[in-house]
């Protein structure tokens, strides 16, 4: 499922959540809605084989991955996972939500 909203700071966002409501991916920031609109379009036509995970470690050794578009474009961050195994599984979860938009 994916979730578009306005922070308090009037920032647009978009997030997408696991069946079980889950946040899988937090996006980047958009200056307003029509840009998340479009980021969201995108995502939807793009398959999850299309997009490019990148696994990453913060400097408390948690995992989180970034998710790119072909082209390169930021679509977000996942939340942070205590394991490898952890991250491998939100990876997985987030293809499975987005071949079912």
């Amino acid at each position: 499922m994916i979730e578009v909203f306005q922070d308090r700071n009037d920032v647009h966002r978009f997030q997408i959540k696991s069946a079980s409501g889950g946040v899988l991916l937090k996006s980047n920031p958009f200056a307003n809605g029509q840009d998340v609109k479009n980021a969201v379009a995108e995502i939807k036509k793009t398959t999850a084989s299309h997009l490019l995970f990148e696994r990453r470690t913060n400097h408390d050794g948690k995992f989180f991955f970034k998710v790119r578009l072909q082209d390169g474009t930021l679509v977000g961050n996942s939340q942070l996972y205590d394991s490898e195994a952890g991250l491998e599984n939100g990876i997985k979860n987030l293809k499975t939500v987005l071949s079912t938009l």
